[in-house]
């Protein structure tokens, strides 16, 4: 087996990461540096759901996982990309839109929402983004999956009417990663997506460095008779 490709689907942390609207700014600050300490290292301040990141049930259940404590494997897998460009701000991603692609769910993969939001980010309209129909979360969970990706800033609606993916997902002992970046240039069948916290010990949420790889797995035959 080897990688033939990666793409990266993690935003930067810098002063323009997005971010939940109230959640604390993002700053990234020299510490140190060369010319005055002959070595660099920077101060970072960050929420734990900023940028591309990851909830953990913690987020929403005061008894649930906080983000150490999900078991690693939770974090990787092969996706099934649902391609749901086109919708209109602020409407709900229903079953009729992921119909021709959800029998490929299978308990263990991942569930990926292509909204195409991203193209949205530093702009208003970023934070009018479309969510997850309460019918959908429900079939996802029916059919074993626990991980759920989005290229956008939420997968519950953007008036904060309902939390009813969040509640659904983490109350299942399941992760959400949101903030997503680049799924259009996923151009390979059968992803495996990688979205690795940090280790932050009792916390809700961590950024991550979310990646698609495409694996190609190679035959070895025996010279030997």
């Amino acid at each position: 087996m080897h990688i033939k490709k990666i793409v990266d689907l993690s935003y930067p942390i810098n002063e323009r990461t997005p971010t939940f609207p109230g959640d604390p700014d993002v700053s990234v600050a020299p510490w140190t540096t060369f010319e005055k300490d002959r070595y660099s290292v920077h101060s970072l301040h960050l929420g734990s759901h900023s940028g591309t990141h990851v909830d953990s049930p913690y987020h929403f259940f005061q008894d649930g996982l906080s983000i150490d404590q999900i078991p690693l494997k939770q974090f990787l897998g092969t996706g099934v990309v649902f391609d749901v460009r086109g919708k209109k701000k602020g409407t709900p991603i229903t079953l009729d839109d992921i119909a021709e692609s959800i029998e490929k769910l299978k308990p263990g993969s991942i569930a990926v929402f292509m909204t195409g939001w991203d193209q949205y980010v530093g702009h208003p309209t970023y934070y009018e983004h479309p969510y997850l129909n309460p019918e959908v979360v429900d079939e996802i969970l029916l059919r074993g999956v626990k991980t759920v990706f989005i290229d956008a800033l939420n997968i519950d609606p953007p008036d904060f009417s309902s939390f009813y993916g969040h509640r659904a997902i983490l109350g299942a002992s399941g992760v959400i990663v949101e903030n997503l970046t680049n799924l259009d240039k996923i151009d390979f069948p059968n992803p495996f997506f990688i979205a690795f916290p940090l280790k932050l010990q009792g916390v809700d949420g961590s950024p991550v460095r979310a990646v698609a790889v495409e694996l190609e797995f190679v035959v070895i035959t025996s010279l030997h008779p």
